[in-house]
């Protein structure tokens, strides 16, 4: 096991690593930007190191500095969080070339599932079930609609790079398919260095259910159950729980059986998800693979009693995973909700200073979070600040909890999303079970 690892990201992930790293006598490194000098993730480490302004490109991603950083720290590795660096093949190679360890996959399948047009041939290959599409970077506004009109509209319009909603668009006709072709591809250019743009029938009103796996460089591959995630506002999670409580035991099983194949397809290691788009017939299509650990981790750590994170430092320090499939039992409910700073009607960001801060305790409610009172909230940074999350032994017990411990958590000085979370969360469609991705266009903000 190693005895110190960098952490190349910040706030609650950060937070949450080292927490992990605590309990198993790992010393830690973080690293911090201008605007987070003063963070609560740099307290709780070891060390840390100053790697830039407060633009991410000039800090977070700023792959030599924090790879300096690593190496006067003596940390014999580098975990790369969620975001920003962590599915960053050419992160991944710097750290290998420097002989640091990337906890995480080998590069060459970073890149081979970090681009969607790329895993989509790989899946099919493998045998795994893929929405309709095409299957190669259309170069322009005339091949798109020549693709469209092949898998007749409506359509979705997705960058082969990148997550998080960006560059993706549901077109209904080769009007707007003209006007989204140039934005989308541009925006995925800024963000990602990659305009490749790709199409994919559209799937009315599905769900979002994707299954964590580990898996070890000794050929153990293992289906860690299942993760509703079909609560989204503009494309990103809003809502996690698990199980799903929308699909069978025989959808389950051939999901489990699914992500296993695909893992073991492309010699995957350490943790992934592998995410499905599922109809109302409960067939399933992969979406793509999330080559890291996932936000919503900690609702899997609930029903299973295991330590994500500590698994993946065994699986980067070479053990062996001592799990089996048929060991990892599946107990109760958990639901995890984001807290973001920002105002609930129009999702734009609420930067600022917080004034007050009190999260709910409790049996049954775990909070994620690397703020306090008096924290700032910048602009640089994705506007999450928190999760909570739930458990019970049934899901009505874990839909419960959160209902109470939604009415008692305080943040003050900053809007945030709790008013949405509270409406959601006692929303009947939720309680029934029964919500898919257009949840929140529906209930939430009609029309």
């Amino acid at each position: 096991m190693f005895s110190k690892i960098l952490i190349a990201n910040r706030g609650e992930i950060a937070s949450r690593v080292i927490r992990t790293c605590k309990k198993l006598g790992i010393k830690t490194a973080a690293i911090y930007s201008e605007a987070d000098k003063d963070a609560l993730f740099v307290r709780q480490a070891d060390e840390a190191f100053y790697v830039g302004k407060s633009q991410v490109h000039l800090s977070y991603l700023n792959m030599d500095e924090i790879i300096r950083a690593a190496k006067e720290s003596g940390a014999e590795a580098i975990h790369p969080g969620y975001g920003l660096l962590s599915e960053n093949a050419s992160f991944a190679t710097k750290c290998m070339n420097e002989g640091i360890v990337f906890i995480g996959p080998a590069p060459d399948i970073l890149s081979a599932m970090g681009s969607k047009i790329a895993a989509r041939k790989t899946m099919k290959q493998a045998g795994i079930p893929i929405i309709e599409g095409v299957n190669i970077p259309l170069e322009n506004e005339e091949e798109a609609k020549l693709a469209a009109k092949t898998i007749g509209y409506p359509i979705m319009l997705k960058a082969s790079a990148g997550g998080g909603g960006i560059g993706m668009q549901l077109v209904h006709s080769d009007e707007e398919l003209a006007k989204a072709f140039a934005g989308n591809k541009k925006r995925a250019e800024s963000f990602f260095g990659d305009g490749a743009m790709f199409l994919e029938k559209y799937l009315h009103k599905p769900h979002h259910i994707e299954v964590q796996i580990l898996a070890d460089a000794h050929g153990q591959v293992i289906p860690l159950w299942e993760r509703e995630c079909s609560i989204q506002r503009r494309h990103q999670k809003v809502v996690e729980e698990a199980p799903s409580p929308f699909i069978s035991e025989e959808t389950r099983t051939k999901m489990l059986d699914a992500a296993v194949k695909a893992a073991r397809h492309i010699g995957y290691t350490n943790a992934g998800t592998i995410e499905f788009l599922v109809d109302d017939e409960e067939d399933f299509y992969f979406l793509e693979m999330n080559t890291r650990l996932q936000v919503e981790h900690p609702v899997t750590e609930e029903i299973t009693g295991l330590d994500l994170v500590e698994q993946q430092l065994k699986v980067a320090a070479g053990e062996k995973l001592v799990l089996t499939r048929d060991t990892v039992q599946r107990k109760g409910h958990a639901i995890e909700v984001r807290i973001y700073a920002e105002d609930p009607q129009s999702f734009f960001p609420s930067p600022g200073r917080i004034t007050a801060f009190e999260p709910p305790q409790g049996e049954g409610i775990r909070n994620e979070h690397a703020i306090e009172a008096g924290s700032v909230v910048t602009p640089f940074y994705d506007p999450m600040i928190g999760k909570l999350i739930t458990w019970g032994s049934t899901r009505e017990e874990a839909c419960t909890r959160m209902r109470h411990a939604l009415e008692r958590y305080k943040i003050e000085g900053i809007k945030t999303n709790l008013p949405m979370l509270r409406k959601i969360i006692g929303h009947e469609q939720f309680l029934k079970g029964s919500t898919t991705t257009h949840f929140v266009n529906e209930y939430y903000l009609p029309g």
